[in-house]
């Protein structure tokens, strides 16, 4: 006998106004909202409810099984992104994510090898420096400028120059800002319109670069989609600059992040560095399980369903949130803890495919995962045997925008 579909059970209005009197981050909401209902929970900011989703099988069921029926609605980056593969729906992302899908696996990615290892070299050279000289320097920035030099060479064939760094600065703070922003559209791009300015001419500076440069023997991403405008008309000027801002934001912000992320967890637990330092993927794994790449991964129902048992109506929006199934006891057990060995061969990770996923799942998980997962381990086979960064103070919290960011500067020594 088939049990009939029950109604999402949904968090308590008391609740929700508590959140808000304490003006308390998302995260915290759906924290409460996890802890008091379960892996499916509801809770009402207006009218409708939205679903929390955290068990790993209703994770597993909305991205992995049924995308079509959980669609990606306008994108919060989309006044920085435009229409690239991040942002774009229905055909026209099938078509942007078949083009870059094949420069990011398998054989794809071999050709990316000389410039990861030329951006990490050059980071480590640095760090040899600050390490002779005793010089203070600030880590999130270290990892923001090798994310940011790896992915411009693998975009441009070019390492990054002192102007571009300086110009793509304005992705940072658009991208710091953007919670802050405007909810109507137009208004939110006039509060950025500078920053937006700026990006604008170096993507085109870097387009009109790379089409000049037909007989260049590594041109990177860029050539590809300049190729791909002799094919494909929709392949304008302003679709390519999406596509490369695209590329520059999931490419540089989330890898920085993870590195700064480890370093400062490394930082507290000294003993995990004597024991991984020779694995460093072991390190960045458990990095991305406390604090994943993509923190949060909304979706909209667009047709009825049935998930974990329970009624979805068509209209409702639903929120994965990758960051607090990371953090569930019930499947990581003492989930605060920074523990790489749960990632080596005699590791304890959990089974199911829904309980780890740091870079989404299914057919929109982030393209860009493997070249991700090579640069990190990169630049670490280089840094860690340099030794640990002496932190002259750490932040004290996250802030919680496109990635989960430290909320402070990390000045530091290495001796």
């Amino acid at each position: 006998m088939t049990t009939a579909p029950r109604p999402v059970p949904e968090l308590a209005p008391e609740a929700v106004e508590e959140w808000r009197a304490e003006e308390a981050e998302l995260v915290d909401l759906l924290a409460r909202a996890r802890h008091r209902v379960g892996g499916v929970a509801a809770f009402r900011l207006g009218p409708t409810p939205t679903v929390l989703v955290t068990d790993p099988a209703a994770v597993q069921h909305v991205l992995g099984r049924h995308p079509e029926r959980y669609v990606k609605r306008s994108h919060r980056a989309r006044m920085l992104v435009g229409d690239g593969v991040l942002s774009a729906t229905g055909d026209a992302w099938k078509r942007q994510r078949r083009l870059l899908q094949s420069q990011f696996t398998g054989t794809g990615m071999r050709r990316y090898e000389r410039r990861i290892a030329a951006a990490a070299r050059r980071t480590a050279d640095r760090w040899e420096g600050y390490r002779r000289s005793g010089a203070t320097f600030d880590l999130a920035e270290e990892m923001r400028g090798f994310a940011l030099d790896t992915v411009w060479r693998a975009l441009t064939g070019l390492p990054l120059d002192d102007h571009t760094d300086r110009e793509l600065r304005a992705v940072e703070r658009v991208v710091a800002v953007m919670p802050t922003l405007p909810s109507n559209a137009a208004d939110a791009r006039d509060a950025v319109a500078g920053e937006l300015a700026r990006i604008d001419a170096v993507a085109q500076a870097a387009i009109d670069t790379a089409r000049a440069a037909v007989d260049t023997e590594e041109p990177g991403v860029l050539r590809v989609l300049l190729d791909a405008a002799d094919r494909h008309p929709e392949y304008t000027d302003r679709l390519i600059r999406d596509e490369l801002v695209t590329l520059l934001v999931a490419g540089h912000e989330t890898t920085a992040t993870t590195l700064t992320w480890l370093y400062l967890l490394l930082d507290r637990n000294p003993a995990a560095h004597r024991a991984h330092r020779d694995d460093p993927q072991a390190l960045v794994s458990e990095t991305l399980r406390l604090y994943p790449s993509a923190w949060l991964l909304p979706r909209h129902a667009v047709e009825d369903d049935v998930l974990a048992g329970h009624r979805i109506a068509a209209g409702t929006d639903v929120l994965v949130c990758p960051f607090l199934t990371h953090r569930d006891p019930a499947l990581w057990p003492d989930p605060e803890r920074f523990d790489p060995a749960r990632f080596t061969a005699a590791g304890t990770r959990p089974g199911p495919l829904g309980a780890y996923l740091p870079f989404g799942l299914g057919a929109r998980a982030c393209l860009g995962t493997q070249f991700a997962l090579r640069e990190t381990t990169a630049l670490l086979e280089l840094l860690l045997p340099l030794g640990l960064p002496t932190f002259h103070s750490i932040p004290t919290g996250a802030s919680y925008s496109i990635t989960v960011r430290p909320d402070g500067p990390t000045p530091a020594v290495l001796r």
